[in-house]
């Protein structure tokens, strides 16, 4: 399926109303979205969709020495303007006991045959006053019926094995879904299932996954990478628990690769999550044997440079280390951290990979470096180096309205497409581009980046339109630009 709802927030206007005199405000439903695409031989292409609703944002009654609360929900597809296929339902919380109320989930299967749909959504809290939830999403259903493939990735909040009949048991396991893709510290397993489908068209009795992880500059992580091997049919579960007690601070993305017995590789299917775990990462530099090559590259007052500009494309266990080795002042100590880090970042050909990073640095300084930063310090030399060159670069220099402006353009970033960064100047001076907005995840999302490019003659909007008196600047094009890509 080519969307993935993850972590979709929805959250109701409440309304405020006045009682007897007194004023009160209504809970705010918040609600989470996750979809996920499987196959069925008996039944063909389903789509699975997952809730899970706030227990503290819910308005509850009194029953039986608890507390319940009551929802509606109202799921429709349409393919163009046709419904297909519709599920309108109460929906009852877990009883809650002394007040202390959980979020709660629930699953509802689609059976939908491949194609676009459009899925309308509504949600409405039975004894609140604020309003639905109302919201339209586009589904892509991929064919899986003969197709050697692997299912979305389903991720669990809790597994347990049960005989009881659930909407949540998978292949004797009960599975309530985690949505949200952030592990604080306290969380070292990500338990997932995902099913191989219609490896028994290969012509060997045997297949075999590959799971690796890769970091967010790109670098497979080769102790957690494991091959697993299993036999050929229409339909393989697997459940998996991967272990990333061992993991820094940082974006990841959990992969799995279906290869046939001879290792070509038939299917992919990612898992993007972020890290939050304060374990240290070692390098060892005291057994770094200093290559003549890397030495003869980087003169001696160059050498905390060219450590500094590694910090764009290290993690933030990484840059800790960097900054620990620039203040000891030990240059030969900085030159075998530059080494021991290409060692690990470019395994096959270390020096290879540091020249061709240092020709980027070399480059990124010439271009945006200013008066009070080195290029790799700079919002676009950062991205420069994290991402590569961009697909076009729009450059707007002179406006009547908006500050100086570059829109950045990728075609493709890791496993996105069309990704877009848009930087400024307000100081019109010392080219000192900042990034503005950007719709890559994990950069600077800025709703209202029209009113602040526009800032030197735009009145503030409100809360409810921050661009209102943006739409009709004379000369004013960086809306046009940024959403022609």
């Amino acid at each position: 399926m080519v969307l993935n709802l993850r972590n979709l927030l929805f959250v109701a206007i409440s309304s405020l109303f006045v009682m007897n005199g007194f004023s009160q405000q209504s809970r705010k439903l918040r609600a989470y979205l996750d979809s996920k695409q499987f196959y069925a031989p008996e039944t063909g292409n389903y789509l699975e969709t997952y809730f899970q609703f706030d227990g503290t944002s819910i308005e509850y009654k009194g029953l039986d020495g608890g507390l319940i609360g009551e929802l509606a929900v109202m799921l429709s597809f349409y393919e163009n303007d046709s419904l297909i296929i519709s599920d309108a339902y109460r929906l009852s919380s877990p009883l809650m006991k002394d007040s202390i109320v959980e979020d709660f989930y629930d699953l509802r299967r689609f059976v939908l045959k491949p194609g676009k749909y459009t899925m309308k959504l509504e949600l409405s809290d039975l004894n609140s006053t604020s309003g639905a939830i109302k919201a339209t999403i586009p589904v892509v259903m991929e064919d899986y019926n003969e197709t050697i493939t692997i299912s979305d990735i389903e991720v669990a909040e809790l597994v347990y094995k049960s005989q009881t009949e659930s909407v949540f048991n998978k292949s004797g396991l009960t599975l309530i879904p985690r949505l949200s893709t952030y592990y604080p510290e306290e969380l070292n397993i990500i338990p997932l299932y995902f099913e191989l489908y219609n490896t028994n068209l290969l012509e060997d009795s045997v297949c075999a996954i590959k799971q690796k992880i890769v970091n967010e500059q790109g670098r497979e992580l080769t102790e957690h990478t494991v091959f697993t091997r299993h036999q050929t049919g229409q339909v393989i579960p697997i459940f998996k628990k991967v272990d990333i007690s061992k993991l820094p601070t940082g974006k990841y993305t959990l992969s799995y690769t279906l290869l046939s017995r001879s290792l070509i590789e038939l299917a992919t299917q990612d898992y993007e999550f972020e890290r939050s775990n304060d374990v240290d990462v070692f390098l060892n530099t005291e057994a770094i044997i200093l290559d003549p090559r890397f030495q003869e590259s980087i003169l001696d007052d160059s050498v905390t440079f060219y450590l500094e500009s590694l910090i764009p494309i290290s993690g933030p266990a990484e840059v800790k280390n960097i900054l620990a080795t620039i203040k000891s002042k030990d240059l030969e100590k900085q030159r075998k951290h530059i080494q021991a880090f290409w060692l690990t970042t470019s395994p096959d050909n270390p020096y290879e990979g540091w020249i061709k990073y240092k020709m980027q640095i070399q480059l990124v300084e010439r271009l945006y470096s200013n008066n009070f930063q080195e290029g790799f310090e700079t919002d676009r030399g950062r991205v420069y180096l994290q991402y590569g060159a961009p697909t076009t670069i729009t450059m707007k220099e002179n406006s009547p309205t908006e500050y100086p402006y570059e829109i950045w353009q990728y075609n493709k970033i890791k496993n996105f497409s069309n990704k877009r960064f848009i930087f400024y100047n307000p100081n019109l001076v010392n080219n000192t581009y900042l990034l503005l907005h950007s719709d890559m995840v994990g950069e600077l999302k800025n709703p209202s980046w029209p009113r602040t490019l526009s800032k030197r003659n735009t009145d503030n909007g409100n809360v409810d339109d921050p661009n209102l008196y943006n739409e009709q600047h004379y000369g004013g094009t960086s809306n046009d630009l940024f959403r022609q890509y």
